[in-house]
């Protein structure tokens, strides 16, 4: 087995949206076997293609249908590097002026998809991140300055648009019902402008996968694999079927040079939709949130519990407060189903959960004790504010939710004061060490009774929140952390 290190090298990819409020492409309409129609933008000509894929025994149709919608996105990022004057003469003559600073500028470049005819683009985050300024090219050669709408990090999509009108656009197609082994292509601009509108084809060879060796920013991770061609520079191009439909967008390939070497991944155009529909819709990501903590059934473990498949997820733990644990999930619960998606692996939880908004109702289906149980769960929010008070009473602070400590509590542990944490949470106060049912005492030095006490002292802070309690056994506890993100 080869040595060499396995790197992941983003790529990207942008896509068509109809669904959650997008409005779908003003591109040609469904007309009889035969029939053209001709794409045009601000009076620009684009390729007539046939409507009837029938009559194309390649990837023709879909090659045409696409191509025009993808774009070519080039970024300028500034960065200030500090340098120390080394040199004794010059610092003999001028002094010792301390560490300077230089401002330079790098070019970056991937792909997009247009997904509405006035303008929206969807792409990678990581192709605009930092960008002072970014630049689109579009099949025609004509070239716009585009403004950033919004990103998510967590899938690595990203919305951009430009001031244009009548542009030509991809339609998404539903990307859960890809069949492994169907045929797809990847557009976009492998390795720079000169390479624009490139058009590579291969099979999806999986779903639902996560990054092999990787620990990245993604976190939200489902993607779809293919034997597509992929480079940098791809980042943001489209995924599309036969039909020329958008299926995922293309992020990032495994590769022990940093060229393409037979696995490109794409993020599912479910996923995309949904994430672009919040970022115009709301300015921002409205994720659902399940509250469970699992990991896949092992063949041991579908021995221990007598399981007739290994599909579904094992439950470790149940959020309390959160919206499994209020629908009546419990530990050691196996998720097979949410609604009538079949759930093989962690990752497939992660893409189903991530398709609904905070407030959206589903059925979970659960076997407990060898039985199938079915579970109404209303899903709630991952994203709320320090400060937030949630429908429980509790209030967010950096992930946890906190309340006042009930005075038997207060009794128990012979304090006077103290703020409970309900819930840990993910946030920062989960990675700095908080843990369900501790109570704080001190945040930087000053006594707490309520979480409003909490919230006011960490406003006041200008770097870091220090943190002092008890556990619900009585042990002191405390920990820090920044307030940066």
């Amino acid at each position: 087995m080869s040595k060499n290190v396995i790197t992941v090298i983003a790529s990207v990819a942008l896509s068509a949206l109809t669904a959650f409020g997008i409005t779908k492409a003003a591109t040609p309409s469904q007309g009889v076997p035969g029939q053209t129609v001709t794409y045009s933008a601000d009076g620009a000509s684009y390729r007539t293609v046939n409507l009837s894929q029938t009559d194309y025994p390649d990837f023709t149709y879909a090659a045409e249908s696409a191509v025009d919608a993808v774009v070519y996105v080039k970024v300028t990022i500034k960065t200030t590097q500090r340098y120390q004057m080394d040199d004794p003469f010059f610092r003999f003559f001028f002094g010792d002026e301390g560490p300077q600073t230089r401002e330079r500028e790098a070019q970056g470049s991937g792909s997009g998809v247009i997904i509405r005819p006035d303008g929206y683009i969807v792409t990678n985050n990581h192709v605009v991140q930092n960008a002072t300024k970014i630049e689109v090219t579009l099949n025609n050669n004509k070239v716009y300055e585009a403004q950033v709408i919004g990103t998510d990090p967590a899938t690595d999509v990203a919305l951009i648009k430009i001031d244009a009108v009548g542009l030509p656009t991809v339609e998404f197609a539903d990307s859960d019902k890809l069949r492994l082994g169907e045929w797809v292509l990847a557009i976009g601009s492998p390795l720079g402008e000169e390479l624009r509108s490139t058009i590579t084809a291969g099979i999806v060879s999986a779903k639902g996968r996560s990054m092999p060796n990787y620990n990245g920013e993604f976190k939200i991770e489902s993607f779809i694999q293919t034997d597509a061609a992929v480079n940098p520079g791809n980042s943001g191009g489209a995924l599309v079927n036969k039909e020329g439909k958008l299926v995922g967008i293309n992020t990032a390939i495994v590769s022990t040079t940093g060229s393409y070497a037979g696995y490109s991944f794409a993020v599912p155009s479910n996923i995309v939709s949904k994430i672009v529909s919040d970022l115009i819709d709301f300015g921002a990501v409205k994720r659902a949130k399940l509250g469970i903590e699992m990991s896949p059934v092992t063949e041991q473990l579908a021995e221990e519990l007598k399981l007739s498949s290994l599909n579904g997820v094992y439950i470790h733990k149940v959020t309390k407060g959160g919206a499994a644990d209020k629908a009546g999930m419990k530990e050691k619960d196996i998720l097979v189903a949410i609604d009538s998606t079949v759930l093989r692996s962690t990752s497939a939880v992660q893409e189903k959960v991530n398709s609904f908004h905070p407030g959206d109702k589903a059925t979970l289906t659960v076997i407990r004790d060898g039985k199938e149980i079915k579970l109404p769960v209303t899903f709630q929010g991952m994203s709320e504010e320090t400060g937030t008070v949630v429908e429980d009473g509790s209030t967010v602070f950096y992930g946890a939710r906190l309340r006042t400590a009930p005075k038997e509590t207060l009794d128990a542990l012979r304090i006077r004061n103290g703020v409970e944490i309900v819930s840990a949470g993910n946030g920062k106060m989960a990675a700095a060490g908080a843990g369900d049912g501790y109570i704080i005492q001190y945040v930087n030095d000053q006594a707490v009774s309520k979480p409003q006490d909490i919230i006011d002292l960490a406003k006041k802070s200008k770097r870091a929140i220090f943190v002092e309690g008890v556990t619900p056994t009585g042990r002191s506890f405390y920990f820090g952390f920044g307030k940066d993100e």
